[in-house]
């Protein structure tokens, strides 16, 4: 293709803040890397939101492609693990952050970290699970390492609405884990967090204000995305031995705990890093997806939009109105 388009990002001298513009490119514009992709798909996260919304501290260069996750097929590779024709997938590595990302027709992408889409997964279903259901499964796999099972139950999923904290329930309740969903709305969802496998649903406003260092012993794990008070408040209510998997921020990045919970219950903290992981874990990550994740649940939560409607969905998650996940069908 001689031009194609995409959604880029460009950010003042200061880095502060951001204009999103849907604009033509040349392949030449590109990263020079070893992969060359023909998009298929893209997804929105709530970075991908920031970025398009002028937000701070995501886009480090300018101007920039956004999209942190990419779908698509191989049309030439310098690298012998992938060929022209093999459908892929990557998430994170620096994709829409220091790398050109997937909200474009066209892409150039590094190869350790790229995926081979499994089975039984779609093009389609690679995208709606892109960073959301790689964090959600390695959250999964830490409360594992940590020697936590569904033995361990219930578990806490916070932040159940969005796209990560949904793909975490459905995971943990397909691995025979108790999910108790925490959300802000627990009417409107309450339903269909239900569905995904929630056993409960919590209102959020149990866990906001600050309480005691240590609450009643709840839970055995939690999964949570939103940090902040929440956090606090989950980690004060986790039982002997329990351990929180944390991934994402949305509440606040400042996280107002005491020791008491870590020295007197002998809880831990797990760090969920999606973005700068090693190709043995994004592959192990993928197998638990693959093993565990029901299509069609993926698909109950999914919904699809042209490339051309990207900022406009991006403003409306930033404004805490988006749920499930979000497909960007670049060819559209």
């Amino acid at each position: 293709m001689d031009t194609f388009r995409a959604w880029t990002v460009s950010t003042g001298d200061d880095g502060r803040g951001g204009e999103a513009a849907l604009v033509d490119l040349r392949p030449t514009d590109l990263d020079d890397l070893p992969v060359e992709l023909e998009v298929i798909a893209s997804s929105l996260n709530y970075k991908d939101a920031l970025a398009l919304g002028g937000g701070p501290g995501v886009v480090r260069r300018s101007p920039l492609v956004a999209g942190i996750d990419v779908v698509g097929e191989v049309t030439a590779s310098r690298d012998d693990r992938f060929a022209p024709g093999d459908v892929v997938t990557l998430n994170g590595a620096g994709l829409g952050e220091t790398l050109h990302g997937g909200l474009a027709a066209a892409a150039r992408v590094p190869a350790d970290p790229l995926v081979a889409v499994p089975r039984p997964f779609s093009a389609m279903q690679a995208a709606a699970i892109g960073t959301a259901g790689l964090t959600a499964a390695l959250a999964v796999l830490a409360l594992r390492d940590a020697g936590l099972g569904p033995e361990d139950s219930p578990v806490l999923v916070t932040g159940a609405g969005g796209g990560a904290g949904s793909l975490a329930i459905v995971l943990l309740a397909a691995c025979g884990w108790e999910v108790h969903a925490l959300t802000g709305r627990p009417d409107e969802l309450g339903a269909g967090l239900r569905d995904l496998g929630a056993h409960e649903v919590i209102a959020r406003s149990e866990l906001e204000g600050r309480g005691r260092p240590l609450r009643t012993s709840r839970w055995g794990a939690v999964v949570d995305g939103v940090g902040g008070q929440i956090l606090a408040g989950a980690l004060a209510s986790l039982r002997d031995g329990g351990a929180a998997a944390a991934y994402g921020m949305a509440a606040g990045a400042e996280l107002p705990t005491t020791v008491m919970p870590f020295i007197l219950r002998g809880v831990s903290l797990l760090g969920v890093n999606s973005v700068t992981i090693g190709a043995d874990r994004r592959a192990e990550a993928w197998a638990l997806l693959a093993e565990h994740l029901d299509p069609a649940r993926l698909d109950a939560i999914t919904r699809t939009i042209p490339l051309t409607d990207a900022r406009g969905e991006a403003a409306r998650m930033l404004e805490g109105a988006g749920t499930g996940r979000v497909v960007v069908d670049v060819r559209r």
